[in-house]
């Protein structure tokens, strides 16, 4: 499985991370999957609504979700993943992320190091929540129409 994006939607979510800092920052992924990639066509950020340790943990409330999925629904588009940031950690899923995912969405993680985006990885949670596996990221270039 393989998670493509333009450029520019890496450099938006990567700009949320370091405009998150030192919390986590996190948003949806909405476009639709294709064979063995999910091609990511809109990013809807949400607020961190985590209050008791924002640094190394992010939540986002229903009500967000479904006003984030309502805008994805309005333009045909499927929640296909979720992105988020990791403060002065690496772009790896903890044991909280594991215990909190949900299986066939991409997960992006960026590293966000005092202040500054670093690598950006995704992954995905096996069907049977044994575990993330890594999905390659690829970067597809796009012309404006």
């Amino acid at each position: 499985m393989a998670v493509i994006l333009s450029a520019e939607q890496l450099a938006e979510i990567r700009q949320h991370a370091e405009t998150a800092y030192p919390h986590e920052g996190c948003g949806l992924m909405g476009g639709a999957t294709d064979g063995e990639a999910r091609r990511v066509t809109r990013l809807v950020p949400v607020p961190n609504a985590r209050s008791d340790s924002p640094r190394n943990r992010y939540l986002i409330e229903p009500d967000d979700f479904l006003r984030a999925q309502a805008t994805l629904d309005r333009d045909g588009l499927e929640v296909i993943g979720v992105y988020h940031s990791h403060p002065d950690h690496p772009a790896r899923p903890s044991a909280f992320d594991e215990e909190h995912a949900w299986p066939r969405l991409s997960y992006i993680i960026v590293t966000v190091a005092r202040g500054a985006a670093g690598d950006a990885r995704s992954w995905v949670l096996a069907d049977d929540r044994g575990g993330f596996v890594e999905e390659s990221i690829t970067i597809e270039e796009r012309v404006a129409t």
